[in-house]
């Protein structure tokens, strides 16, 4: 009889994972996912028209175009998922309350804890893959973005060649035309002017063109043409024909940039004890602890009342979210500054979201509630 008794007793035993967990964490992925796509989109819809317009200006290469799209759709992702996150919980929970499966689950016993356990299942996970992000991938797309930038800006003398228009190169000392091109880049019908070093001009016409890279720089090919050079004013000019003539394009001298520490490696941060450097690594450290401050305050501020919409506590939230974004990135201006203590910038905003959120938890079940959670738990 015991044994049958014991056999009951481990048949009733609630699993882990539930059927309310399965269901909240369905709704929330779907409303996450839903919610990041549509930001990321906004954003980088944004980016892109702005990349474009330096692909068409000729600050970026069109070859370069796409990735440098791609690696900023990484760093849009990793800033933007706190927020989605933090919209999810509070569309999935909202529409809870509104169809009144909430006042069902606290009439079955489910009280806070059983609403956070099925929230974190899946908010924890995001949360690691938010610090991934921001730890690793972030700093690594920045810094490719800025590889590719540089490596553009330093080459852009040698792109932009099209069909019947003028083209400057080489700080403005080469003028170049060309009438035709085919699909493999060969230049048909060239006219080039460019300034000598004795500040002689030499004018080109040439029936084909090509650019040819070698290991002392970039130079263009002219084949089957003839020469012009001399000095503006005189009429002592020098005529050659020739079969093929080949002319150095100077590259540009990179301007010194100062350090993006957006591009640092999170582990050269934590070695370095400058300010600047830490509070570095306070930004990318809120990204993951905000996606779990932010969840844990929508919990209590999804409760609308029953004749309320979804989107009740909806303008409430997008406050708090913006405040907690500009008191971080201000505690992160005044630590690089050496206004705070790096301590009080890592923490103090975090702290304040945490009150608020104990605060709206004590406003939905009741002061009384909360001191005896407390004191339980001190006991």
């Amino acid at each position: 009889m015991k044994k049958d008794g014991a056999k009951a007793r481990q048949k009733t035993v609630r699993p882990w994972v539930t059927v309310l967990d399965k269901m909240v964490i369905q709704d929330l992925l779907k409303t996450f996912l839903a919610g990041l796509s549509v930001l990321v989109v906004i954003i980088v819809s944004r980016l892109f028209i702005h990349t474009l317009d330096q692909a068409i200006s000729g600050q970026v290469s069109n070859e370069a175009l796409l990735s440098i799209l791609g690696l900023k759709t990484i760093v849009t992702i990793s800033e933007l998922l706190p927020a989605a996150l933090f919209l999810a919980v509070l569309m999935v929970l909202g529409r809870m309350y509104r169809d009144h499966e909430m006042a069902a689950i606290s009439s079955a016993g489910g009280g806070s804890v059983i609403i956070y356990k099925a929230l974190f299942l899946l908010v924890f996970p995001i949360s690691l893959i938010a610090a991934n992000l921001s730890f690793i991938a972030a700093p690594w797309a920045e810094s490719n973005i800025i590889k590719h930038v540089v490596h553009d800006d330093e080459t852009s003398d040698t792109r932009g060649i099209a069909a019947g228009k003028f083209s400057e190169y080489s700080q403005g000392d080469l003028v170049f035309y060309v009438e035709a091109m085919d699909a493999d880049k060969k230049m048909y019908k060239v006219f080039v002017q460019s300034l000598e070093h004795d500040k002689a001009v030499s004018v080109i016409n040439a029936e084909t063109a090509r650019m040819q890279d070698s290991s002392d720089g970039s130079y263009i090919i002219f084949e089957q043409g003839e020469r012009i050079k001399g000095q503006p004013g005189n009429l002592d000019y020098v005529v050659e024909q020739f079969d093929e003539y080949a002319v150095r394009l100077d590259t540009k001298t990179p301007a010194p940039r100062p350090v993006n520490l957006q591009t640092v490696p999170t582990h050269l941060l934590l070695q370095h004890k400058t300010k600047a450097y830490i509070a570095e690594f306070q930004r990318r450290f809120s990204i993951p602890m905000g996606a779990l401050l932010l969840s844990f305050v929508a919990v209590p501020l999804a409760q609308i009342s029953p004749r309320g919409g979804v989107y009740g506590n909806m303008v409430v939230g997008f406050l708090i979210y913006f405040s907690y974004g500009n008191f971080t990135r201000i505690s992160q201006g005044w630590v690089s500054n050496g206004t705070i203590p790096t301590w009080l910038g890592g923490t103090g905003v975090d702290v304040l979201l945490l009150l608020i959120g104990s605060f709206l938890l004590a406003r939905l079940y009741g002061w009384q509630w909360l001191i005896l959670r407390i004191k339980g738990r001190a006991a």
